[in-house]
């Protein structure tokens, strides 16, 4: 399981996501399951957001990672690049994975992409993604649309999506 950290930009239902993430976590704690935590920490010159020792560069507090839980740092959308999460889920023998975070349209949508293509079966779960509302040419763009938009384009392709419940719901 994949956990990321929204930006400081306000996002559309976070504290719904969050909920939903945790009912996930829960249950691969439960499981024994490798559990993933992924920071996105921005170190660039100019950065406003995710930048070190701020709280907007912190996990939803009842997602903390637990000791023994890894904890990757990225500081690209794509929590593959420059980063060991590769490695790690190669040592735990990880095939399969199940995503939910923030930013659906940024965060999300490059790591789906990117573990689909290093040939890993992905489940998304949709209700515990969150995004925001874009701009674009003096347009805004609703978060809702946003969503659903990204869920459409995943589902099929480089993902399973599915809701956290149903997916609870499912013989394992």
């Amino acid at each position: 399981m994949i956990i990321l950290k929204a930006e400081r930009k306000e996002l559309v239902n976070t504290e719904q996501a969050a909920e939903q993430a945790v009912k996930l976590l829960s249950f691969f704690r439960k499981k024994g399951w490798p559990v993933f935590h992924v920071r996105h920490l921005c170190t660039q010159p100019g950065a406003v957001f995710f930048l070190p020792d701020t709280e907007g560069s912190e996990f939803y507090h009842k997602n903390n990672p637990l000791t023994k839980e890894d904890v990757i740092i990225k500081h690209k959308p794509d929590s593959f690049l420059g980063t060991n999460l590769k490695e790690k889920l190669e040592e735990k023998g990880v095939e399969e994975l199940v995503i939910c975070g923030m930013m659906t349209h940024m965060c999300i949508d490059t790591t789906v992409r990117a573990a689909e293509g290093y040939g890993y079966s992905v489940t998304l779960i949709e209700d515990a993604c969150a995004t925001r509302d874009l701009e674009w040419h003096g347009n805004t763009i609703p978060a809702e649309q946003v969503q659903t938009a990204y869920l459409a384009a995943i589902d099929g392709t480089f993902a399973r999506v599915i809701k956290a419940d149903a997916w609870l719901r499912e013989e394992r």
